[in-house]
């Protein structure tokens, strides 16, 4: 069974910071790609970034650009998403998906989806 376990989520003040994870299992773990989405109370779910770990390729939306960092381990089979300078608008919680589409997933609507972690910043 795929498997996608988020976590690292917490309460932060602005200008904090946070590191999330993505524990993958279940599937070829360098031929998918993995992307981190968010949604906010009242709001549409929205991608945030994602890579491509066969290579490395990474995309941001333009709205955490520069502070939010996406890497993979795959050894472990783990995706990061480290992010900095967190504003209160970053409050969501945050979901990790995979889809057998390796490039910009945070486009589409993946396939395999994780729980959510939920990312709380008070101003």
């Amino acid at each position: 069974d795929v498997q996608l376990q988020a976590s690292g989520g917490g309460l932060v003040q602005a200008g904090g910071s946070l590191r999330l994870s993505c524990a993958a299992s279940g599937f070829p773990f360098e031929h998918y790609g993995i992307g981190w989405f968010r949604q906010a109370p009242g709001k549409e779910r929205e991608g945030v970034a994602c890579i491509s770990p066969s290579d490395g390729s990474t995309y941001y939306v333009d709205s955490v650009k520069g502070r939010f960092t996406i890497s993979s381990d795959n050894a472990k089979n783990t995706v990061y998403l480290q992010m900095i300078s967190l504003k209160p608008e970053d409050t969501a919680v945050y979901y990790c998906a995979a889809d057998q589409v390796q490039h910009r997933i945070v486009v589409l609507t993946p396939e395999y989806w994780g729980q959510g972690t939920l990312v709380t910043v008070s101003s």
